[in-house]
């Protein structure tokens, strides 16, 4: 089952790409017959027609002369989410007949590899350009430009056919534009209702650097930072102990808890220490820095160490695949805390255990410690827990637990669900 949202960090599980395998005989037939040629033509040009063959200034001479806007489609080869988009979105008619009326559209690869072609070279020059001049860190990246060459929007992440058109239909409308709302900020506007809503805009375009500018021109013009609004900017743009605001967050705890609610600031400070951790945990080179984390957490934290660092050590062993590891530290970690795991994260445990490991036990283990997923309503955590089920070969159970993911499945997720009851009605396998 995937899941497709925005912005970058995907609800997704897994990507994989769907590949067909014709017998060569009857691939020489077809193509011996046209009939391949044409069917290739006629996906072409249902879908969004996208320019090969020019360069950046000859892209931009051809928008003008036709008065076409430019949609750039900002990818690299390692992108799932740019493959999805590639191979399953920009295709559909729909989008073909909302686009290639509009638009002089492009693909442009932002990263190098080995086999890149002759026009992929051409634009490295371009394409390296583009990234730096509009500050491209995730993929993919969307830019819209006028007829005339200017900058007017950007759009990041993998959508729907209905969604992301909607999101490009933001590229006609001046309040919504996104390189508009950016000349108009550095052109001097302050008025705090567009600052708001331009730094969220802008986190969500994955400009941090930008809209870290914006939240302090915003957060400059407030009598108190410990206003809701105020606070929501603060923890949107709090990510790291180095962040500007952490420290105002770790010296405010009972200030902020008393705006947002009990344990809202320890949820967020927890976090971002859990983010942090990581990193360190990973990093062969800081192990002393690992080593003195737990008292960086309990400076701040103090009844909260022992549960993080366990915590960072159960994503650690399970991407390692450390079985045996990840098995001990999830259980002891399960009967300490378990108040501290929520649904969704347990959710995302449980299926990276269901896809990787294949030792029965550990499933069987994960299996009891997620029992909390079979009683919610969400789609996607029923999967889960039918497929765990699957895997241990308790097939009836699982069946009757997918059926209930997919009556409570939305149009977007049905289809997804629905295959993987099929395949565990025929008795497939539902993993990788």
């Amino acid at each position: 089952m995937h899941q497709y949202t925005k912005p970058l960090f995907f609800a997704c599980r897994s990507w994989s790409v769907r590949r067909i395998y014709i017998a060569l005989p009857f691939l020489l037939l077809l193509v011996l017959s046209g009939l391949l040629i044409n069917n290739t033509a006629t996906a072409q040009e249902k879908g969004v027609h996208f320019e090969h063959g020019l360069s950046w200034a000859q892209v931009q001479a051809k928008a003008k002369a036709e008065n076409k806007y430019i949609f750039v489609d900002c990818f690299t080869t390692w992108c799932g989410p740019c493959r999805y988009m590639r191979t399953e979105i920009f295709p559909q008619e729909e989008m073909g007949a909302y686009f290639n009326d509009k638009f002089v559209n492009i693909e442009v690869q932002l990263d190098t590899t080995a086999k890149d072609n002759d026009q992929v070279k051409s634009w490295y020059a371009d394409a390296h350009a583009i990234m730096t001049q509009y500050s491209i860190r995730a993929f993919p990246t969307y830019l819209i430009f006028s007829p005339d060459g200017h900058a007017l929007h950007r759009i990041v992440g993998a959508g729907s056919v209905q969604s992301f058109i909607g999101d490009v239909r933001e590229s006609f409308d001046t309040t919504k534009q996104y390189y508009t709302k950016l000349k108009q900020f550095e052109n001097g506007r302050r008025d705090s209702a567009f600052l708001r809503q331009f730094a969220m805009q802008v986190h969500d375009a994955y400009d941090i650097a930008l809209g870290s500018k914006v939240v302090k021109a915003y957060l400059a013009g407030q009598p108190t930072l410990l206003t809701p609004a105020a606070l929501d900017l603060i923890y949107l743009y709090t990510s790291r102990t180095t962040d500007e605001y952490f420290g105002f967050l770790t010296k405010h705890i009972a200030e902020i808890n008393g705006v947002l609610g009990a344990g809202k600031a320890e949820d967020k400070i927890r976090n971002i220490f859990m983010v942090e951790g990581r990193i360190l945990r990973y990093n062969e080179k800081r192990v002393s820095d690992w080593q003195n984390y737990p008292k960086k957490i309990a400076a701040v934290l103090p009844s909260h160490a022992n549960e993080i660092m366990m915590r960072i050590d159960i994503d650690y062993y399970l991407a390692k695949k450390d079985w045996p590891n990840f098995e001990k530290t999830i259980t002891a970690y399960m009967k300490q805390y378990s108040k501290q795991m929520n649904d969704n994260e347990m959710n995302s445990i449980a299926w990276s255990v269901f896809q990787n490991c294949s030792d029965a036990s550990c499933v069987s283990q994960i299996l009891d410690l997620s029992s909390q997923l079979k009683h919610t309503t969400v789609p996607a955590y029923l999967d889960t827990y039918a497929n765990l089920l699957y895997k241990l070969g308790k097939k009836d159970e699982a069946i009757a637990m997918e059926q209930k993911a997919v009556d409570a499945s939305s149009d977007d997720e049905r289809a997804g669900n629905q295959s993987t009851l099929d395949k565990m009605k025929k008795g497939e396998k539902t993993w990788d």
